[in-house]
């Protein structure tokens, strides 16, 4: 296998003899899975099943059809990827927005400034992916031209998994990416109030036979979305370092949390490193918020409120590495390649490097054919089809995989 990496041979390599280590891991990860699946009543969706979903939910709201293609490709890579705080447990966000009219559904956005390998876009408030694959398209024409593309965008929403967007410069064999400013969620170090977004950040570089290095992360110790995925399956505790009271003090109660609490920087407290995530949280908003003249900071609008408009800053970039020092991909993949056969301090677990985990996902996604979920996780999707009055998606038990589709509901 050759050529720049797509969302579909992006997990090939734990299936070739030269990944045996890796491939062996994932035969007892998902066996270990398995497990878990089978004692906790999940559900394989096909992807097919879900895309059909998300568009019947995102027309019944009133998005157009492109739009809402759109949205359904970055919802559904994220769940594969097994980035679910960010695929169809975002669905109803976009719904709400779409349907309050927080969010525009007419229009394209518009480039306001352009110089060179720069460029400066107004979203005009369309859904965040609209907004996000116009900036990065941009960003790649610009980089084929003039080897960088840098594309800055204000009046943006929720785009979703920022990987989606270093992922189109990835499979044009240029290296991406992608930040984006969020809502005010984290506590700076020493600060009592939440004035900073979990911002995260991307890079996705090619190396060789369509594996690349994939760093897709929030600046946080985890994204929002996290906890509400683990409290929605039944956790009473989360791990410390993860959140904080409305004083801003560490909880481990996800609950709390999520009523009134917030998130603390990548590193936790001050003494493990916390300022140093502080630092990247406002990194990222100088790159977006700052330099795309959006919202910023505290001023940003509050996560799942709608009386006003997001306006956040996003920026794109991608990079042809062809500019710089020749053999780019023959290099990065010696390096993975050295980084990953490290002597482990598990020999049942492999070193790995930023996307191994996610292509391991999408292995075992494949292997199953279509994407796992909980039930607990989905109980939101059954509430958005009945409101919006569109059919729920089919799906199987992971442990029987009966021979006939039945409904969610009735599993």
């Amino acid at each position: 296998m050759s050529g720049p990496a797509t969302p579909q041979n992006l997990w090939f390599f734990v299936r070739v003899p030269y990944w045996h280590r890796a491939y062996d891991n994932l035969t007892i990860f998902i066996m270990r899975i398995k497990k878990i699946f089978d004692e906790s009543e999940e559900i394989v969706v096909s992807k097919k099943e879900l895309r059909q979903f998300v568009l019947n939910c995102m027309k019944a709201a009133g998005s157009p059809a492109d739009h809402a293609n759109q949205l359904a490709d970055i919802l559904i890579t994220s769940d594969y990827r097994g980035h679910y705080s960010h695929g169809l447990n975002r669905l109803g966000v976009y719904i709400t927005d779409v349907e309050t009219k927080a969010c525009s559904v007419e229009g394209t956005p518009e480039i306001l400034k352009e110089k060179g390998s720069t460029a400066w876009v107004d979203g005009c408030n369309l859904l965040g992916p609209v907004v996000g694959n116009f900036c990065m398209d941009l960003a790649i024409k610009k980089a084929r031209e003039f080897g960088i593309g840098w594309v800055v965008a204000k009046g943006s929403n929720h785009f979703g998994i920022a990987g989606w967007y270093a992922m189109r410069a990835l499979n044009e064999g240029l290296t991406g990416m992608a930040f984006t400013n969020t809502s005010p969620c984290v506590f700076p170090t020493r600060s009592s109030e939440k004035s900073l977004g979990s911002n995260p950040i991307c890079m996705a570089a090619p190396g060789n036979h369509g594996d690349s290095f994939f760093l897709d992360m929030a600046s946080t110790t985890v994204a929002y979305g996290k906890i509400e995925v683990v409290e929605k399956r039944g956790a009473t505790k989360i791990p410390a370092g993860w959140g904080a009271n409305p004083e801003g003090r560490e909880t481990r109660d996800p609950k709390v949390v999520l009523n009134g609490g917030g998130l603390l920087p990548l590193g936790g407290q001050e003494a493990s490193g916390g300022y140093k995530g502080t630092g990247l949280c406002m990194m990222v908003e100088i790159l977006c918020g700052i330099m795309g003249g959006s919202a910023y900071g505290a001023n940003i609008r509050q996560w799942k409120t709608t009386e006003t408009a997001a306006d956040l800053g996003q920026c794109f970039v991608a990079i042809d590495p062809d500019c710089f020092a020749p053999g780019f991909n023959d290099r990065l993949q010696g390096f993975m390649d050295s980084t990953r056969n490290l002597k482990p301090l598990d020999a049942n677990e492999s070193v790995l490097v930023a996307g191994d985990p996610e292509r391991s996902h999408m292995a075992m996604c494949d292997d199953l054919d279509g994407i796992v979920y909980k039930k607990t996780q989905l109980v939101h999707l059954n509430e958005l089809a009945s409101r919006l009055d569109v059919p729920m998606f089919k799906a199987k038990t992971l442990s029987v995989f009966a021979s006939d589709d039945k409904n969610v509901m009735d599993l």
